[in-house]
Order: structure tokens, then C-alpha cells, then sequence
């Protein structure tokens, strides 16, 4: 897959109380969001990566443990060809979902620019 070479970028958590958790990252950790829809979710950006807490349930294709990774890759439809698009359980134009061995979320990410 050296074409489709994939970064980690992130993390996203899911919350049953999404405010709540929102306040505990802003307040006790410090972190500013960089990105948000109330009521679905709150992202920070990290430096090196980012951080997104979203509501449970506010998506059609759950992870398992609530967890989710994000790598980006350069070229999305090599990727999903390549992998095999049987795998994946949503895939849209700049971004695409399959799930590993556990059932937790693997989010493909089309690389921008």
C-alpha cells in the first residue's frame, strides 16, 4: 500500500454526556476547540493530532468500545480498491469507515492539497 501510505491524524470518543466531557477538556485539560456542532460533537486539535468527542449513538455505523482511529491516506479509492471496498461499512468521497478484527472504527481520511 506504499501509493495509499496512511498517518495517524486523530481520535475521536464517544460520550453520553457530551457537554460534560466537553467541559472537562476545555476546563481541566485545556485544550481549545477547533471545530464544533452542538449537540453532536467537539474537536481539538492537538499539534500533532486531534482529539474529537462526539455524541453516542449521533451516527449510523457505531464503533465498537467507542473509539475511533483516523489515518489519512493520499489517494482514498486506491485505498478502498486496494483493502477492498467489501470491507468498508460507509464510504463517501473524502472519507471512508471499515471496521478492524474488534469492531472499533477505522476512518480512511482523503489527504487535502
Amino acid at each position: 500500500m506504499s501509493e495509499a501510505k496512511l498517518n495517524f491524524v486523530g481520535v475521536e470518543l464517544y460520550f453520553e454526556r457530551l457537554d460534560e466531557a466537553r467541559r472537562f477538556y476545555t476546563q481541566v485539560l485545556d485544550l481549545q476547540v477547533s471545530d464544533e456542532e452542538s449537540g453532536h460533537y467537539a474537536k481539538f486539535d492537538s499539534g500533532s493530532g486531534f482529539v474529537c468527542l462526539e455524541r453516542t449513538g449521533s451516527e449510523n455505523y457505531p464503533s465498537r468500545d467507542k473509539a475511533v482511529l483516523f489515518f489519512e491516506v493520499t489517494d482514498l479509492a486506491m485505498a478502498v480498491e486496494k483493502i477492498g471496498r467489501e470491507r468498508f461499512v460507509h464510504v463517501e468521497a473524502k472519507w471512508a469507515v471499515m471496521h478492524d478484527p474488534e469492531g472499533h472504527n477505522i476512518l480512511l481520511l482523503q489527504r487535502s492539497g
